[in-house]
Order: C-alpha cells, then sequence, then structure tokens
C-alpha cells in the first residue's frame, strides 16, 4: 500500500524526465553495440537516435512548472 502511495507522489514531470533518460541509455547502448559489430550504418543511425533524443530533452529541461 506505502508503495502506491509512493507512485502517486510522484509527478507527470519525473515520468517524463525518467522516460527520456532511458531513451538516451538505450540510445547509448544501441551507438556502444553498433561500433563494436563495425556496422556503420547502426552507428549512424543510432547517433542520429541520441542527438534526437537530446533534441527533445532540451526543450524539456528549458521549462520549469
Amino acid at each position: 500500500m506505502k508503495l502506491l502511495q509512493r507512485f502517486r507522489r510522484i509527478t507527470d514531470r519525473t515520468w517524463l524526465g525518467l522516460g527520456w533518460l532511458l531513451f538516451i541509455v538505450s540510445s547509448l547502448f544501441y551507438l556502444v553495440s553498433s561500433w563494436r559489430s563495425g556496422d556503420w550504418f547502426a552507428v549512424l543511425g543510432s547517433l542520429a537516435f541520441l542527438l534526437a533524443n537530446i533534441s527533445f530533452v532540451i526543450p524539456f529541461l528549458r521549462t520549469r512548472e
């Protein structure tokens, strides 16, 4: 029951921030994996995915409630 109450106290902004953080971490894993396999198209795709995630995070961090 206390765990449910803790989840209710987490704001939507915190959940969104956690989601963006997980997207960035996953894009870094894809980047490292493609780099290690030597697949340069995958490296470029992973890098584009990372940069896209960062471009979405910047406005999120700039806006404050």
